[in-house]
């Protein structure tokens, strides 16, 4: 299964979800986040669901449930504003906004707990376009 990369300079691309243990996906993942991701945070940005119409709540089906990943130490490392990420997340509502490059996964219910996974094929034809476009409009904007 797929996720989505977009960087602080507007870059979308798809890439498939790493493969191995639980130890072994979570260090690939912050190496995709960035070279100096330590931590990763994930987060619910409200637009994701509200305006793109990615599903939260579905989580007994893998991939079908969405959510994304970003650097736990943005702030800390003095990283660039993800555009893309900032808007899902409401940035102009609260004021934080997202730094360095976000991951959008999926999600799954295992082990009782929530694990990361790719996106499901249904919930990636919804949001990719969709986020290609927000991604084009960051570069007009920048």
């Amino acid at each position: 299964m797929r996720m989505i990369k977009i960087t602080t300079d507007n870059q979308i691309s798809v890439l498939d979800f790493p493969e191995g243990t639980i130890s072994e996906q979570n260090e690939k993942l912050r190496g995709l986040i960035g070279p100096g991701c330590r931590c990763v945070e994930h987060v619910a940005p409200k637009r994701l669901y509200t305006v793109l119409g990615a599903i939260r709540k579905r989580i007994d089906v893998p991939g079908e449930t969405v959510g994304m990943l970003v650097d736990e130490e943005g702030y800390f490392q003095k990283l660039d504003v993800n555009l893309v990420g900032s808007y899902l997340y409401e940035t102009d509502r609260h004021g934080n906004p997202i730094l360095g490059n976000i991951l959008i996964i999926g999600e799954m219910y295992e082990h009782c707990g929530i694990s990361f996974c790719g996106i499901n094929d249904e919930q990636f034809e919804i949001l990719y376009p969709q986020l290609e476009e927000l991604t084009e409009k960051a570069r007009e904007h920048r």
